[in-house]
C-alpha cells in the first residue's frame, strides 16, 4: 500500500513569525518517525532512468530544488552576496518586508512562483501527442492557489507583450540531457523567499534542470531583473528523489487556512480581535 505525505493545516504553539515564514514547518503525518521521504543514500548514485524518447526521466516526485526561507542561502551564495546587487529601491522594499512578513502573498493561498519550493513533493508531468513532447506541467503538493505551471515544449516563442502573471510565460527546450526553461512575463506580486526578496515585471529567469544521477536533480538558475538587481544572479539548487511509495496529495490551502484572519492571527477590521 502506498503512503502519502499529508499536510496538517495546524501548527500549534508557534509564534506568528514562525508560522508566517514557513508553511515549511507543518507536519508530515504519514512518514513514520525516524524515516525520510527521500530515497536511501545507497540508491542515489544509480543510473539515470530514461523516457521512451530517450530523454532523462525528470518526472520525480522530488523534494527541494528551489528557494524557500532565504534565496541567498538556499541558492548557495555567501551572506550578503545577493542583497549587495539589489538596487536601492529593491533593497528598501526587502527591508520593509522583513518587518512585515505576515504580508507575504504566499501565506494567503496565492501562488509561490519561481524558484520557490516548500518541503513537500513536487513533480514534472510530461504531455505527449503524436508530435512528441508538447508541454511540461510542474505540480506542487502544497503550492497554494494556481499550483500548476505550464512549460511549452512545442517550439513556440514568447509573446511580444505578455500579460504579467504569477507563473509567467515559460518555453522549454532540451540541450543534451538538460531541460532548459526560459520564462518572462512575471508579475511583481510574489516574493522570492520568506524574507521578502523582491523583483519587478522585468524579471527573466532561465532554469537548467539536470538529473546528475538516479536520486539527484540540479537546478542551475539564472535571475535577470534590471528593475531590481544591478546584474544577473546565478544560483544553484538541488532536489532529492522521493521514495517510490510516496505520492503527491491533494492540498487545498483555503480549506484549513490557519494563518492570517482565518486563523485569528490578524485582527479583522470588522470584528473584534481574538482573545489571547
Amino acid at each position: 500500500m502506498k503512503q502519502y505525505l499529508v499536510i496538517s493545516g495546524t501548527v500549534a504553539a508557534l509564534t506568528l513569525s514562525l508560522l508566517v515564514r514557513s508553511h515549511a514547518q507543518q507536519q508530515v503525518r504519514s512518514v513514520p518517525v525516524g524515516r525520510t521521504p527521500v530515497i536511501a543514500d545507497n540508491l542515489v548514485n544509480g543510473p539515470v532512468p530514461r523516457l521512451a524518447d530517450g530523454k532523462p526521466d525528470l518526472t520525480g516526485p522530488w523534494l527541494g530544488g528551489g528557494s524557500d526561507g532565504d534565496m541567498e542561502r538556499d541558492g548557495g551564495l555567501k551572506p550578503g552576496e545577493l542583497t549587495s546587487v539589489l538596487l536601492p529601491a529593491a533593497r528598501a522594499l526587502r527591508a520593509k518586508r522583513e518587518k512585515a512578513i505576515y504580508e507575504e502573498p504566499y501565506i494567503y493561498c496565492l501562488p509561490m512562483s519561481v524558484p520557490r519550493v516548500n518541503p513537500y513533493p513536487w513533480k514534472f508531468a510530461m504531455s505527449y501527442t503524436s508530435k512528441g513532447l508538447t508541454q511540461i506541467y510542474v505540480l506542487h503538493e502544497t503550492g497554494d492557489a494556481g499550483a500548476h505551471r505550464v512549460v511549452y515544449m512545442d517550439g513556440r516563442k514568447h509573446p511580444v507583450d505578455p500579460i504579467p502573471t504569477w507563473w509567467g510565460h515559460s518555453i522549454g527546450r532540451w540541450e543534451g540531457d538538460t531541460l532548459v526553461i526560459d520564462t518572462i512575463g512575471y508579475n511583481d506580486r510574489f516574493w522570492f523567499d520568506a524574507v521578502g526578496t523582491p523583483h519587478t515585471e522585468q524579471l527573466h529567469t532561465i532554469e537548467r534542470w539536470t538529473r546528475v544521477n538516479y536520486g539527484t536533480l540540479v537546478n542551475e538558475f539564472t535571475l535577470d531583473d534590471p528593475g531590481a538587481f544591478s546584474k544577473p544572479v546565478q544560483l544553484k539548487f538541488t532536489a532529492r528523489l522521493v521514495r517510490a511509495d510516496i505520492d503527491l496529495m491533494e492540498y487545498i490551502c483555503a480549506e484549513n487556512n490557519q494563518i492570517g484572519i482565518a486563523g485569528g492571527y490578524l485582527p479583522n477590521p470588522t470584528t473584534p480581535s481574538p482573545k489571547k
